[in-house]
């Protein structure tokens, strides 16, 4: 591992993205309960845009199922926050791939406060625009993009930042790195058990 700093990850990861021309597509991977994930995801925008770049943010929270399908097995199970809370099909459908192919996507598909659809307009971004895409337990899933990045840390500090009240949470994320390794599957790994002093893993 290499000791950074936020602003030095940043940095590395945007270096990434512009190694190459046209569209890319970058996923940022992180437990929501690091903190960290977010805070990647939208440090990369302002230096991408400097850099000539027209950037594109989503969130994968904007993208959930439906109430009756997340909690069908109840609000707190965790092969279901696993399997069941995100609707894959639909952000590949009507982000990932259709940005690939034109530039085309739709900014948020679900309200999850409401429980109803945005009805959000499509869009179009630029040529040479980077998508950026934020959430949890994305990897494994078959996403086209041409950039992952994955925020780790200790299971003792993922379970310290979900607290008791979030704690049943912590076997999905003990089977998401069993069945998925993203240390292994992610183009960028970083350690972040204290956000302030990350570490970059060099493999």
């Amino acid at each position: 591992m290499s000791p950074t700093t936020p602003a030095a990850l940043a940095a590395h990861v945007v270096d990434r993205v512009l190694a190459a021309p046209g569209r890319r597509r970058v996923v940022v991977d992180a437990a929501a309960a690091l903190g960290a994930g977010v805070v990647l995801a939208d440090a990369l925008v302002e230096p991408l845009r400097a850099a000539g770049r027209d950037v594109v943010r989503v969130h994968a929270d904007d993208f959930l199922r439906p109430a009756s399908l997340r909690y069908e097995h109840g609000r707190e199970d965790p092969d279901a926050y696993l399997e069941d809370r995100l609707d894959a099909r639909a952000l590949a459908r009507e982000v990932l791939d259709p940005f690939g192919v034109d530039g085309t996507y739709l900014p948020t598909l679900w309200d999850p406060e409401r429980d109803r659809a945005t009805r959000a307009p499509r869009r179009r971004a630029a040529e040479g625009a980077v998508l950026v895409l934020d959430g949890e337990l994305l990897l494994g899933r078959w996403f086209d993009a041409e950039l992952t990045v994955h925020l780790t840390a200790r299971p003792a500090t993922l379970a310290r930042r979900l607290g008791p009240d979030r704690a049943w949470q912590l076997p999905a994320f003990a089977r998401y790195e069993q069945e998925v390794g993203p240390q292994d599957v992610a183009d960028v790994v970083a350690r972040v058990d204290d956000p302030r002093h990350p570490a970059l893993v060099v493999r």
